[in-house]
């Protein structure tokens, strides 16, 4: 095991637009220290292994006191959302979010929307009628994914712009701080006051729902009495509320927008979906590996010893899994580098794995779906107005901040 400076070069936002060299370089020792402190994993069996491990804490109140580089990612006035907690904590609130969202309780609640979100698809693309240029983010996969969380969870639309803002600032938190020791503290000030200021605007919706109960996932936890097990707090639902609201909407966004201009870098692909609209079910998979919108998972921690790869990482380390890396390791994926549409056997890192796995990607791949096969077959002559297009900063959630696209006209 050596010792690297590679996080902080994959956190450089200069290497942004193509950080898959650098994971190359990474992969090439699958456990390792880097120097500012935490042991980064970055090839598939061991992040599969590790995602699977009891001894692997997504609680970092188990990390050791020197390994910790701030607050973390959620506001420290709230309790922990399910995705920060183990076992049997993680699993009852698991539970009672899935009682609202999912089966077995709700098996219909994502196959309702189908209807729903194919119209916000086509309304969406209509607005581009007499245009020869958009941008993708701003004018579709930013506005698509937040429509359809916030009728899924019961936010007015109208007040997306209060809470565009806030979901930005907290989604920095994922990184470590940069800067001079009065920047980070400004970075982790600004994090808190959108904390308390989203928090603040879920609490009078919660309040609204238990006196006024609508079809939405707001209400169901505002009026959930916990069947046999404790219902969730207030504060459990403002931490994970906010969770959902969040990541209901910020990896879609990149999904999208990832997906998108990776067929639009691969034309005779996206001819091949527009005659064949079927295809976009592995296309998504395959994208969901190729150009992940979740490319790192920080903040675990381990609960003992653990030897893996013939390194050991010590009790309360700080751990760094790397999925994006993972998703492109020749042990697991033959020809890693090519985005191959109809890929076989293709159990990436998109979602996750083990009892982490995202609980929406149900939702995330029928988004994907609709709105990439839609955006094939109506754009005409779609064309990319610049390669690489400009990038958010954040290196965790990573997508294009903007996606301009030229194109010939609209097929209804």
């Amino acid at each position: 095991m050596t010792s690297v400076a590679l996080l902080g070069q994959i956190l450089d936002h200069a290497n942004r637009a193509d950080p898959y060299p650098l994971y190359a370089e990474l992969r090439r020792t699958p456990v390792v220290r880097d120097e500012s402190g935490p042991y980064l994993v970055s090839t598939y069996w061991e992040i599969h292994s590790l995602l699977r491990d009891p001894r692997v804490s997504s609680d970092i109140r188990n990390l050791a006191p020197e390994a910790k580089t701030g607050p973390g990612t959620e506001d420290p006035d709230l309790p922990p959302s399910f995705i920060r907690l183990d076992p049997p904590d993680h699993d009852r609130l698991r539970r009672l979010i899935m009682r609202t969202y999912g089966p077995p309780h709700s098996p219909r609640r994502v196959y309702g929307l189908h209807g729903e979100i194919s119209g916000i698809v086509s309304g969406l693309i209509d607005r581009f009628q007499g245009r020869g240029q958009i941008d993708l983010v701003d004018d579709f996969s930013y506005p698509f994914p937040v429509t359809v969380i916030c009728r899924l969870l019961g936010v007015p639309q109208e007040d997306e712009q209060r809470f565009h803002g806030w979901a930005d600032t907290v989604a920095t938190a994922i990184e470590p701080p940069v800067g001079t020791p009065e920047e980070q503290e400004a970075h982790w000030r600004s994090i808190r006051e959108a904390h308390h200021q989203l928090a603040g605007y879920l609490s009078g919706l919660i309040e609204q729902r238990r006196r006024a109960p609508r079809e939405d996932m707001i209400s169901a936890l505002a009026t959930d009495r916990g069947a046999d097990e404790n219902p969730m707090s207030l504060p459990e639902m403002l931490s994970n509320l906010t969770l959902l609201l969040i990541a209901g909407h910020e990896t879609t966004v990149n999904l999208i927008t990832n997906g998108m201009l990776t067929l639009l870098r691969h034309p005779d692909t996206l001819k091949q979906l527009r005659t064949d609209p079927d295809l976009v079910i592995p296309l998504v998979e395959e994208l969901l590996r190729f150009e992940p919108p979740v490319q790192l998972l920080p903040e675990r921690t381990t609960l003992d010893d653990i030897e893996i790869a013939g390194t050991t990482i010590p009790q309360g380390a700080s751990l760094w899994l790397v999925p994006a890396s993972g998703n492109r390791d020749p042990q697991r994926f033959p020809e890693p580098d090519r985005f191959i549409p109809d890929r076989p056997d293709n159990q990436h890192f998109g979602f996750g794995s083990g009892i982490h796995n995202c609980i929406g990607s149900p939702l995330a791949r029928l988004e994907a779906q609709t709105a990439l096969a839609e955006l094939v077959r109506r754009l005409d002559n779609p064309r990319l107005v610049e390669d690489p297009p400009p990038y958010r900063h954040n290196a965790a959630l990573r997508g294009p901040q903007h996606l301009p696209i030229a194109f010939d006209g609209l097929s209804r």
